[in-house]
Formats: C-alpha cells, sequence, structure tokens
C-alpha cells in the first residue's frame, strides 16, 4: 500500500509556510522557541490553513510548541508483518540519524505485535549492555503494555512453523524478569511527528 503524504504547516518558526515531509518541516520549528505547527491530509487542507490564525485549528491548551519535538539522542524500534500472521521483521535505529542498529528477521508465521514487543525488549538489552542512558521509542502501546508486564500476551498459536519466533519470545520474557532497567520507554506521537524513524516505509 502506496504511503500516505502528509502536509505541515508552520505558522511560527524559522521559516513559515507548508511543507511535504516531516523532515522538511523539523528544520524550521527545531530550537525555535513557541513555534507552532501541525500536520494536514492534503495539500489544499494545508494550504487553507496556512491562509488563516493558527488559532482555528489549534486551540491554545493543545497548541504543539517545539518543546514537544523528539528526543533525537535516542533510538527508535519497529516491526512489519506481511499478514497477520505473516512474514515479521523488527527493526531498531539511530533516531536522528536512522542508522541502523539491528534487524532481525524474516521470521514465518508472526504479528506485528509480537515483532514491536521483541524490538522493544531487543532495544532495552542492548541500551543496558552498552550502558546507554538514552531513551527508545515506540509507537506501540501494546508493545509497551506487554513490556510493563513482562508478558507477551499474544492469542497466536505456537506451531512447528513458528518455534523459532516462539523461543526468541521466551528469551525475551526471561531477559524482562531477570534484568532491571533504568530506559525510559517513550510513545512515538505518529499523528504529531509522522512515522517513526524505524518504520519500514511498508504502509
Amino acid at each position: 500500500m502506496k504511503k500516505k503524504l502528509k502536509y505541515y504547516v508552520v505558522w511560527e518558526g524559522h521559516k513559515k509556510g507548508v511543507y511535504n515531509s516531516w523532515e522538511k518541516c523539523k528544520v524550521q520549528i527545531n530550537n525555535f522557541k513557541g513555534a507552532k505547527y501541525k500536520s494536514f491530509g492534503s495539500l489544499k487542507d494545508a494550504n487553507n490553513a496556512f491562509s488563516e490564525d493558527y488559532k482555528i485549528y489549534i486551540s491554545k491548551s493543545k497548541l504543539i510548541t517545539s518543546d514537544e519535538l523528539p528526543n533525537y539522542n535516542s533510538i527508535s524500534v519497529d516491526a512489519a508483518s506481511s499478514g497477520n500472521p505473516g512474514i515479521m521483521e523488527y527493526q531498531g535505529v539511530d533516531t536522528k540519524t536512522k542508522k541502523l542498529l539491528f534487524n532481525h528477521g524474516p521470521f514465518k508465521q508472526g504479528t506485528n505485535n509480537i515483532g514491536e514487543f521483541l524490538a522493544l525488549v531487543h532495544g532495552l538489552a542492548e541500551l543496558k549492555k552498552i550502558k546507554s542512558n538514552k531513551p527508545i521509542y515506540t509507537d506501540s502501546i501494546t508493545a509497551i503494555s506487554w513490556v510493563r508486564k513482562k508478558k507477551c500476551n499474544t492469542k497466536l498459536e505456537r506451531t512447528i512453523e513458528n518455534e523459532n519466533l516462539f523461543l526468541l519470545v521466551d528469551r525475551a520474557i526471561l531477559w524482562l524478569k531477570s534484568n532491571s532497567y533504568q530506559t525510559k520507554i517513550l510513545k512515538w506521537k505518529t499523528k504529531i511527528w509522522g512515522e517513526i524513524p524505524a518504520d519500514f516505509g511498508r504502509k
């Protein structure tokens, strides 16, 4: 499926305007105190919004400011699955540079939720191994919940075909139960920031 474009209006930033990617928008609002911007699903809507007062689109209590930008000194994780269940893989990248830190798969008969869970635990383990205090981003609320509960609450049946995947799940759960960590797990705000840097780009 072709990835749907988003357009970003910058009412207040280094250079006001309408931008067709989060990366271009980010340049205009980064380190700009009180930056005001918002994403739109079409160029027409974005152009209309840019010609009007931002207050029409963003209430004062919900105003997005540059203080709410992601922490780029972090890592991001994500998973992709072709089918549910289907062929699944997961990866982790440097949030700022998108440099690949790890990639695992493809696994047969996996799900996106399992992949997100494994990616998050893998990221936590890597950060602890190198004694890094960087936070970790995921766009999966389910993965965050499973990690906090130290349980992979999947309904997927364990079979001969996906046994290797479930062995990884077992190892991930064991790691969570055997290790403590100080890493902050943060939810990636997709609606504001666009796709997470670790995204596979297959939407």
